[in-house]
């Protein structure tokens, strides 16, 4: 069975989109928690945003090569995978520079979930999955990643600030 171009489109969008969400609300909650500065957080999500979106989207190449992916197919879903992320986490870099600190959790927890959900209901329509199940799921993992990067940056902020 062939997947539909649009439904790859989505694939490739969606992998990158929801790593990028996840990963940069856990970055702004946890850095915002330690009372870093703003230039700190900036610095974490763009090391964030490109060190380690090269190397997840390496991973995906790789791995993507090994299952028998084509070639060509396997350097656009990269190239798509990469600059999905870099887009994503551009978007909470602007948070963090325009929003006043006050507003950048809350800010970033709505954005970021915005952002979740939108990719969840069209991956979930696309599918045949129950909408509000898979949004419960996803919703859930973003909760935790949001708890523990907050205790983390209290933790870190009392016992090294």
């Amino acid at each position: 069975m062939t997947t539909r171009p649009d439904r790859r489109r989505l694939r490739r969008v969606s992998f990158g989109s929801t790593s990028a969400v996840i990963t940069s609300i856990g970055l702004v909650v946890g850095f915002a928690s330690a009372d870093t500065t703003r230039a700190t957080l900036v610095g974490g999500l763009l090391i964030v945003g490109i060190a380690d979106n090269l190397t997840d989207s390496l991973s995906v190449h790789l791995y993507q090569e090994s299952e028998g992916l084509e070639s060509g197919e396997a350097f656009v879903s990269t190239v798509t995978n990469f600059c999905a992320r870099l887009l994503v986490t551009a978007t909470f870099v602007t948070l963090v520079v325009v929003l006043p600190r006050a507003w950048l959790i809350p800010a970033a927890i709505v954005w970021g979930l915005t952002v979740l959900g939108t990719l969840t209901v069209l991956l979930a329509r696309e599918r045949g999955a129950p909408v509000g199940r898979e949004l419960l799921r996803h919703f859930a993992i973003a909760v935790l990643v949001i708890g523990i990067s907050r205790a983390i940056g209290v933790f870190v902020s009392a016992h090294l600030g």
